[in-house]
């Protein structure tokens, strides 16, 4: 298996995670709730997710349309679970498919865009994006957690 397979079938399980986790949540009010010492609700941080997501590896790596409005991401409250959810499914049906297509040639060069302020090829981004996926991941399972008083969900699989 190559590289860009292995990171798109990690993508694919992630995204999926996101989408167990707003599907947990007993009540779509609590989506857009916070708790002390966070600032962004899992409601914003699913839309940052898909921003993220869309504009990096979607428009740029993958040409898909997609106009990014990232103040909206933390800014919009109230969208309900089935939107949330119906979001990620898309970037879920889309993403991965993107990374797993990318040849060895792309995976090493450089990155069209200095995002965090220095060159870096593009797998060293693709993985880096994948990290900060799973940072907002493990925030979105804390914050529900705490919010509804709930323990773990079943772990999303690989395939």
């Amino acid at each position: 298996m190559t590289i860009a397979r292995e990171l798109g079938a990690l993508y694919r399980r992630d995204l999926t995670r996101v989408i167990q986790e707003i599907e947990a949540f007993p009540d779509a009010n609590l989506l857009w709730a916070t708790t002390a010492g966070m600032t962004n609700s899992v409601g914003n941080l699913v839309l940052h997710l898909e921003g993220n997501l869309r504009e990096f590896i979607g428009r740029q790596l993958g040409g898909l349309p997609y106009e990014r409005k990232r103040p909206l991401e933390f800014s919009t409250t109230g969208l309900p679970a089935a939107d949330l959810v119906s979001r990620m499914e898309r970037v879920r049906d889309s993403i991965p498919g993107v990374v797993e297509c990318l040849s060895d040639e792309v995976l090493a060069a450089e990155f069209p865009e200095r995002v965090l302020g220095h060159a870096m090829t593009t797998q060293q981004f693709v993985v880096h994006l994948n990290g900060h996926l799973n940072y907002h991941l493990g925030q979105i399972d804390v914050l529900r957690r705490v919010l509804t008083g709930a323990g773990a969900i079943p772990l999303a699989g690989l395939a």
